[in-house]
């Protein structure tokens, strides 16, 4: 029996999805990262202590979001750094527990997939 693999016009159709979608998710990293360095100043000198110390705790709320935001996105993206690696090496699309291909409808919905649903509901 041969190798379990995509073809090679399948692995170059994966790579074109996944690099569109590391060009968009590294824009959005770096938007977010920048809401992160910028320095929000409203102008609040003037307005009740109390009223600025509820602003600011809302503000710093939003910067953890924004924070968690940030690593989530860091994550996804090596996740498909990581899949072009698996496309250059012709492992991409295999399931690392069950070593069987991953549906195509699955990996066009998540591109940096590493297992098949059967073996992702057999972890939950």
């Amino acid at each position: 029996m041969g190798e379990i693999r995509y073809s090679e016009q399948d692995l170059a159709d994966f790579k074109a999805l996944i690099e569109k979608k590391l060009i968009t998710a590294r824009i959005d990293y770096e938007e977010l990262v920048n809401t992160l360095k910028y320095k929000d100043d409203n102008g609040t000198d003037d307005t009740l202590h109390s009223f600025k110390m509820m602003e600011e705790g809302a503000a710093t709320l939003s910067r953890e979001e924004v924070g968690q935001l940030a690593i989530r996105q860091e994550k996804f993206i090596k996740n498909l750094e990581n899949a072009l690696i698996r496309i250059s090496n012709k492992t991409y699309g295999v399931c690392r527990v069950t070593g069987k291909l991953i549906p195509k409808e699955r990996l066009m919905a998540v591109p940096h997939a590493t297992l098949s649903i059967e073996a992702k509901e057999a972890q939950d």
